[in-house]
């Protein structure tokens, strides 16, 4: 196992010094401490750690509030610890996105099983996420070369694989890609057709 960097956020310092030796004997390194959500949040943002394991409702911001931050910046998975585990502690915490919520007296095998599947669902999201980007990546540029090919079939009579070809060439011989290029020919079609 690579040594994964974690934070650890809570505002009792004998809790955070526990945590730290279990993990730190799995091989984990503990790369921060914070005992409130807003430094724990800052130290996340400067030292961009693997994990955040934090107190559900400590002091000042939340470790909610932070799980919900991380989610939406994509920063990390957010392990939240609470003193009893409620309906509305448990409602708040899948709002927030957090990938795990534990009660504060959790055994070490508990603790590092779920840190594992919080890590492995993390890496797994992300790996999604950038899936559909690059898909989306892909469609945007097919829907633009094949708008590009339709203007130079209709504006100078090319077939479609002749108006292919050709974008290809240009698209080599400008060193642009074929998205570049057909963004190109669609911007000076449009700037034709309004200015006349």
């Amino acid at each position: 196992m690579a040594e994964e960097r974690v934070i650890l956020a809570d505002s009792d310092v004998q809790w955070r010094k526990t945590i730290k030796a279990i993990i730190t004997k799995a091989g984990f390194s503990v790369v921060g401490e914070a005992e409130d959500g807003l430094n724990a949040l800052k130290q996340v943002r400067s030292r961009q750690p693997d994990l955040l394991i934090i107190e559900a409702m400590g002091q000042g911001m939340s470790g909610l509030k932070v799980a919900r931050l991380l989610y939406e910046d994509k920063l990390a998975p957010v392990v939240v610890f609470a003193n009893l585990i409620n309906n509305e502690i448990l409602e708040k915490t899948k709002e927030a996105h957090a990938a795990a919520l534990l009660v504060k007296t959790v055994d070490e095998v508990n603790l590092l099983a779920v840190i594992e599947i919080a890590l492995t669902n993390y890496q797994e999201l992300i790996r999604l996420e950038n899936q559909v980007k690059e898909l989306k990546e892909t469609l945007e540029t097919r829907k633009a070369i094949e708008r590009a090919k339709g203007i130079l079939m209709e504006t100078i009579g090319l077939t479609e694989a002749e108006a292919f070809k050709r974008m290809q060439k240009q698209s080599m011989n400008k060193r642009i890609s074929m998205r570049q290029l057909a963004e190109a020919i669609i911007l000076t079609h449009n700037l034709r057709n309004t200015s006349s």
